[in-house]
């Protein structure tokens, strides 16, 4: 059951590599799908690396927020549902690299001590 866990941060990369592939960034998004094969590799580092990944995923997502949010207040047109929505997914993205404090996953990923 524990392993279940793994699909969030999977499906923070799938939307990380949508947002990339949407905005032509080919080598990004290619990225942001080989990190999500790297949950299947049970050491220390990978896990490292995918939390890193993610955190730098959501800030990908609040600066995506800012640009996408400025242009339509310039425009005049109204920006409070595209703040919500990329706010919930930057906050899903970086509580995504959460998972590896559960303790299946942490014995899997021989993760010792707090994270």
């Amino acid at each position: 059951m524990p392993y279940l866990l793994l699909i969030l941060p999977g499906l923070s990369f799938a939307l990380l590599a949508a947002h990339f592939y949407r905005a032509g960034q080919l080598a990004l998004a290619a990225a942001s799908l080989a990190l999500m094969a790297l949950l299947a590799v049970p050491q220390r580092w990978a896990a490292r690396a995918v939390q890193v990944a993610l955190a730098l995923g959501a800030l990908e997502w609040l600066r995506t927020l800012a640009v996408f949010a400025a242009e339509r207040i310039s425009a005049g047109q109204p920006y409070l549902r595209l703040v919500a929505i990329l706010l919930a997914v930057a906050a899903f993205t970086a509580a995504s690299a959460l998972v590896f404090r559960d303790a299946t996953l942490r014995v899997r990923y021989n993760i010792g001590g707090r994270l």
